[in-house]
């Protein structure tokens, strides 16, 4: 297992020396080792990380063993660090009075926003910003060699990236046994584990498809109360996302319906137990798409932006992945040899929207811009182009 690291392309550095931060993603994403990494270690007057259950049961005994500790060590500025902050919601009073007290700047890590927000998050106001990992993104990865066939196999976590193919199988079915399933039952209190796990699996099976919540209700023989409720878990969890259909239409009449997607197309494959696809399989496109909307979600997320991210489709099936704001239309195509046929949908848009440019992302060699203002981009140009805000 590597124990290299990868430099993040977020800083937050320079937002610890405004505000305390709430740092939250998904288990192993990088959260630790971002801290022990680009952090100052002189910075750093105290670390919690209530993964260690003796300091987990000593906070909930005394809930004001963190107010003591930092007066005992006469800290009144720098950074203290919690991890895994969702584990002791009632921290947050103490924190926050912490916070007018002294100059202490505190950096709040966790899995899930979940508990936070319904016992108390929002206490601390403005007095802390919220921020989100996500798995590896291009900017990370792009002086490595690397093949879409290399991250649909590993996935983008970190750990996994990093790690030989021998292993990674095996680090996939850990993480999903050990925290996919059994950390986010405990996590919700989720009763029936079996179904929850057919859940997961009819949710990677089906990562960027439209939700049919009646559909899966009856597959695993669950109210659908229930599985909207499980897929806000997994959206609190930060283990997939929700893109909404872009409505703003008129002629072409647009379908109303979410699609979701996995957080990491690794964990997806895993959890199917597939092998990694051959480029003739409809597989391989749907991981292509995901890949695509990892990639757009985590630029958003990095950069604060307001821009919303959305697909189209209408209702006789003209349809376009990825929509954001009102600015870019982006198609993915896995094809070398992008053709009319492929861009029905971007044409279909273009009919009634104005947006800057309308984007195929593929497979193809060289970036060509048509007649008729279509851009084709290779997907790495297309990555690098928008990792430099030169797409939104």
């Amino acid at each position: 297992m590597s124990k290299e690291y990868i430099k993040r392309v977020f800083n937050l550095t320079e937002k610890l020396e405004k505000r305390s931060q709430f740092l939250f993603g998904p288990r192993r994403t990088g959260k630790s080792s971002y801290i022990k990494n680009e952090l100052k270690t002189a910075d750093i007057k105290l670390n919690w990380n209530f993964l260690d259950n003796k300091l987990y049961i000593d906070a909930v005994n005394n809930p004001s063993l963190l107010s003591q500790e930092v007066r005992a060590r006469g800290i009144t500025e720098g950074i203290v660090v919690i991890d895994e902050v969702q584990r002791v919601p009632f921290l947050l009073n103490e924190i926050h009075m912490l916070i007018e007290e002294t100059d202490i700047k505190f950096l709040l890590t966790g899995s899930s926003a979940r508990k936070l927000r319904e016992q108390g998050v929002n206490l601390l106001g403005g007095r802390a910003s919220k921020n989100i990992i996500h798995p590896l993104v291009y900017p990370e990865i792009e002086d490595r060699e690397f093949s879409l066939e290399k991250i649909f196999k590993s996935g983008l976590i970190p750990e996994f990236f990093l790690s030989e193919d021998a292993e990674v199988e095996l680090l996939l079915d850990d993480y999903i046994s050990e925290y996919l399933v059994e950390e986010i039952q405990r996590e919700a209190n989720i009763k029936k584990l079996p179904q929850f796990y057919h859940f997961l699996q009819i949710v990677a099976a089906s990562s960027g498809e439209q939700i049919v919540y009646s559909n899966i209700a009856s597959d695993i023989e669950m109210s659908k109360d229930s599985i909207r409720e499980w897929f806000s878990i997994l959206e609190d969890t930060l283990l997939g996302f929700m893109v909404e259909p872009y409505t703003k239409t008129q002629k072409r009449k647009a379908v109303q319906t979410s699609k979701f997607y996995m957080f990491d197309i690794g964990v997806c494959r895993a959890l199917l137990n597939n092998p990694v696809p051959g480029e003739l399989q409809t597989e391989y496109g749907k991981m292509f798409e995901n890949y695509i909307a990892m990639e757009l979600r985590a630029y958003l997320d990095y950069n604060h932006s307001k821009k919303k991210l959305t697909y189209w489709r209408t209702r006789n099936n003209f349809e376009v992945d990825f929509i954001l704001g009102d600015e870019v239309a982006v198609e993915t195509k896995t094809s070398k040899n992008i053709v009319v046929k492929d861009m029905k949908g971007l044409i279909a848009l273009k009919e009634e929207t104005s947006f800057k440019q309308y984007i195929i992302v593929c497979r193809e060699e060289r970036p060509r811009l048509l007649d008729n203002q279509i851009l084709i981009l290779p997907y790495k140009m297309f990555l690098s182009k928008l990792w430099k805000s030169e797409i939104v």
